[in-house]
Formats: structure tokens, sequence, C-alpha cells
């Protein structure tokens, strides 16, 4: 039963996507609606052992993003964006769990520390669906002479782990049954040591691969794509073991492992590993965004209804009022600020990864919150995706290629 269950993940919610990619929507919503039909709640054709060991399974998908992220991030990109794009890693997201802990508990009667919960779930922009947007975008010069796909690709990879760092801390404090101020001291100790850590650890591996290489002993892209997850599987373990000593933030460790290993490797060696890790990402999505379909309940999120809805919309608003208030002294004009706004819209890959996890620790809010974090994913990952295809070319300039200097008698003298 394990097996079948595993085979009609994939054949139900590769077709689903193939058919949402056909008339042009999110592959994932596809996926999602795979989950739903495939889950406890409508048709239950998955073995339970499967749905056990979900929360696992998502935290791989999760770890697999953001090495991704870490080696497709650009340093010199990030330093050509500045001010915008550092602004863009936190404050549209802060803005969102602000709004979400102020009308949550108003809404849907959950309290403060279940809206910061779902705030934090609600939070993060998606890289499944910016990401290869803006990747197009810099192939198709859209934007570019401005730094706007950089720009959003930046802040979009950084807000993901700000919000990660923040729903770990909530988690810690709704488990705990107190807040303090301790709590969020913790925030940024943790932010620190992951990033000391991941790069102390991504510079090693990038010693020990060029080491290799210079023995002519190099290592395949394949082996090293290997070595980077069972790294980041170390790190999430050391997290854990320091957990109650000392805060560290095992995923930032991850990116960090990623953006330093990709600073010290030439860019052709990052490229195959990116690819290989494209490769694992193709089956990890499934898994991941059919299985959090398949936790849904869809009773509760029938119940959560309009009130859901409106939440959703009310923080979205708030997120896009911060996404304008980063772009203010900057050169880009009302269209390009209009298109950052737009960008920072869909939501996906971390509220599946995360949204099921209140759940799972079994806490009261467990079900509104992977609930409202579906709902969020079907409303603003099509809404999202739809309005940055359409409206690129109109808000964005494209940028024209450099003329060939023209040549001079003396040159050209020169070169017969």
């Amino acid at each position: 039963m394990l097996l079948t269950s595993f085979a009609l993940i994939f054949l139900v919610g590769l077709s689903l996507a193939a058919i949402f990619k056909a008339i042009k929507l999110p592959r994932i919503i596809g996926m999602l609606l795979g989950g739903i039909l495939l889950g406890p709640y409508v048709l239950d054709f998955l073995d339970s052992s499967i749905l056990n060991i979900s929360s696992e399974l998502r935290q791989m998908a999760l770890v697999i993003i953001l090495i991704k992220a870490g080696l497709s991030l650009n340093l010199k990109d990030l330093k050509k964006v500045g001010r915008p794009a550092i602004l863009m890693s936190f404050l549209p997201a802060a803005f969102e769990i602000a709004a979400c802990v102020v009308f949550a508990p108003i809404l849907l009667k959950v309290s403060y520390a279940e809206a910061a919960i779902m705030g934090a779930v609600l939070g993060a922009v998606s890289p499944a669906v910016v990401v290869p947007r803006m990747v197009q975008l810099m192939d198709e010069k859209y934007g570019t002479e401005k730094g706007v796909p950089q720009m959003i690709l930046a802040g979009a990879s950084l807000d993901d782990v700000f919000v990660i760092v923040l729903f770990t801390a909530f988690i810690g404090m709704a488990q705990g049954g107190s807040v303090s101020v301790i709590d969020f001291l913790n925030i940024p100790v943790a932010i620190l040591l992951g990033i000391l850590l991941g790069a102390a650890v991504g510079l090693a591996l990038a010693w020990f691969f060029e080491a290799c290489a210079k023995r002519n002993r190099p290592i395949r892209s394949t082996i090293k794509a290997i070595v980077l997850l069972a790294f980041a599987f170390l790190l999430l373990a050391v997290e854990s073991l320091l957990d109650g000593i000392l805060s560290v933030s095992g995923l930032l460790a991850i990116m960090s492992m990623a953006i330093a290993l990709a600073m010290r490797t030439k860019t052709e060696s990052t490229e195959k590993m990116q690819s290989k890790l494209g490769k694992l990402w193709l089956a990890a999505e499934v898994l991941l965004f059919v299985l959090v379909g398949a936790a849904v309940d869809i009773r509760y999120t029938v119940e959560a209804g309009g009130f859901a809805v409106l939440l959703i919309f009310i923080c979205l608003i708030f997120r896009s009022v911060a996404v304008w208030l980063c772009m203010l002294g900057t050169k880009l004009n009302k269209k390009e600020r209009l298109y950052c706004v737009l960008a920072y819209l869909p939501k996906a890959t971390v509220q599946a990864a995360i949204g099921g996890v209140p759940l799972s620790l079994g806490l009261a809010c467990g079900n509104i919150v992977l609930s409202v974090a579906v709902l969020s994913i079907l409303i603003t990952a099509p809404l999202g995706a739809i309005l940055m295809d359409l409206t690129y070319k109109k808000l964005l300039k494209k940028e024209e290629p450099v003329p060939p200097s023209p040549i001079t008698p003396e040159q050209e003298q020169v070169s017969n």
C-alpha cells in the first residue's frame, strides 16, 4: 500500500500539474488539489504511514530550496541593488505578520500567539513562483538595467529565511506557553550564529572540493550535491542539539553554507550543482505539495471561509504598502515599483513546507493555520504568477544591447 501511495502521489500530482501548466496557472495548484483529492478527507487513497512522515519530507524539500537559493544568490547583485533589497528581505514580511496579529484574533477568534504563528506562515514570498520568473526576466533583459529582478530575487531569498526564523521562535513560544524578551533577543543571535556556522562549513567544503581537483581527483557534481544535502541535514541536527543551550538557525546556516560555497567555486561548477539539485527538486516538489494538500481538512478550510480570505487580502495590502516603502529613495519609476509589489504577492513553497507544522506538533491552532496557509496558496500563487506574466513587458524596460564601438581609421589600419 505504501508503494501504491507513492505511485498515486507522483502520477496524480504530475498529471494535474501538467494540466494547470497548460492553462497558464502555477503547477503547484494542481499538486495541492491532487493531494486534497487523494487525502483522508476526500478519497482516502493514501497510506497513513506516508502522512506520518510528511513533516520530514516537507523539511527535506525546504532544505533543497534553501541550498538552491544560496547557490543562485550573487552577492555582487545584492550589493548592486543595495538598501531596497535588504529592506525587502524583512519589511514586507514584518508588516504582514503585524497585520495578522492585529486582525486574525478579530476575524478568526485565535489568540495573539496563534495569530503570530499564522502571520509567520503567511509572511514569506514563494521562491517556487518568483525565482523562475526573475531568472526569465534576467535572460530577456527586462528591468535588468536598474537591477529589478536581481533585487527581487535577493530580497525574496532572504525573506524566506527571516520568516522561518520568526516562525521557529513563535512555535517555541507557543509550546512553552509564555513570551519573554529573551525569546526575541535570541532571534538576532540565531541569525548571526547561523550565518557564521554555515559560512564556515561552506568555505571548508569549497577548500575540500578545490583540493581534490588540484590532486586530479575532481568530485562529480552529483556527489557534491549529495554532500551538500548531507551537511545541510547535519546543520539542522546541530540546531536541535544546541536547543535550550544556544540559539542557532539551522535553516539560515544552510543558505549561508551554499552562498559561501558559491563564492569560492567556479560559476560552471556551481551551475552544475544547481542543475543536480533542480532534478531532486522535481520529485521533492511533488511530494511537498501533494502531501500538504492531503493534510488539509477541507471542513476547516470551508469553516474558515470568507473571514480567512478577508484576512489574506488585508495582509496582502499591508505587505504591498511595505514593498512600496522599500522602494522610496530609489531610481525606480512608478511602473517598476508596481511590478515589485506584484512580484511579492505569490505564496506557496514556504507555506506548504511549514503550514502543517503546528498541526503536526498538536497545537490547538494547527488546523486553522494549515487551512489559511492553503487558502493563501490557492489565491495568491495564481494571482501573482498571472499578474507578473501579463505585466512585465508593460511595467519594465527592456535593456537594449550595447552597440559595438565604431572602428576608427587607425584601428582599421592596424587590423589590416
